[in-house]
């Protein structure tokens, strides 16, 4: 457990908690190595069955750190330690044999948003938002979400979402497919809650067996998740985004 994520486990569920609210919730490396070990510490424990993730604080995060970006770009690395930290966090998703829920308030932004293609059940608040501005900043999608994004809602819908960068509600993500409940403001945890409850009532290797059946190879996902790694390195040191982060950071200053 870090400041900034809590880990505690309810009984079979192990709830992930993002609390850095003076940053809606951005993730930095270390919040991404205390997720990763909550996830990957979970798979040998028997008496854990479902992985809850949430934000509480009326956001669910507002994706990286920008301010870790232009220290990645920097470093002329494969990307930096941000984004080894990152990608470790997304093998971590990718390999979980955890039934994985997450509960949405507020904004899911960037990786905030591709998360979630990772969930077996999406529980989100009505005014959520989902949205995926990497083009914008002159990068590439990232997370996976570039393999799991047209599965999930087809290509159309993904090519708006992860390349227009088109903003979705909650209730446009319910009928995109990756969002499955929408509540009330306030109540997507409870209802989260609720949910990994009946999950852990199931059998447990039916669950596990069945959640195989319907996800692709880890395999398959983990390499997507790399290339879109090497690819978003590779984006960082580009004079476009370059230019865009210039200019996103010149705006905070203002």
């Amino acid at each position: 457990m870090t400041g900034h994520v809590i880990v505690a486990d309810d009984n079979a569920v192990r709830i992930i908690s993002m609390r850095r609210p003076e940053k809606k919730n951005a993730i930095t490396r270390e919040m991404y190595r205390t997720m990763s070990k909550a996830i990957n510490a979970a798979q040998n424990n028997p008496a854990i069955r479902c992985i809850l993730i949430t934000g509480g604080s009326g956001v669910f995060t507002a994706g990286n750190d920008l301010d870790d970006f232009p220290k990645d770009s920097a470093s002329g690395s494969s990307g930096g330690p941000r984004a080894s930290d990152a990608v470790t966090f997304l093998h971590a998703l990718a390999h979980n044999t955890k039934s994985l829920i997450a509960a949405v308030e507020g904004l899911a932004i960037g990786i905030g948003a591709t998360m979630l293609f990772h969930c077996d059940h999406v529980i989100a608040g009505s005014t959520a938002t989902f949205s995926t501005p990497f083009i914008h900043l002159g990068l590439v999608p990232e997370g996976g979400s570039s393999l799991l994004a047209p599965r999930t809602m087809g290509y159309q819908r993904a090519f708006a979402m992860l390349v227009l960068g088109r903003a979705l509600g909650a209730e446009e993500a319910r009928e995109a497919g990756f969002v499955t409940t929408v509540v009330v403001p306030g109540e997507a945890e409870a209802e989260a809650k609720k949910v990994a409850r009946e999950i852990c009532a199931l059998p447990v290797e039916a669950v596990a067996i069945s959640r195989q059946l319907l996800k692709p190879p880890p395999e398959e996902l983990t390499r997507r998740i790399d290339q879109e790694a090497c690819l978003f390195a590779e984006r960082l040191r580009s004079e476009e985004a370059i230019a865009a982060f210039q200019a996103f950071f010149a705006r905070k200053k203002e």
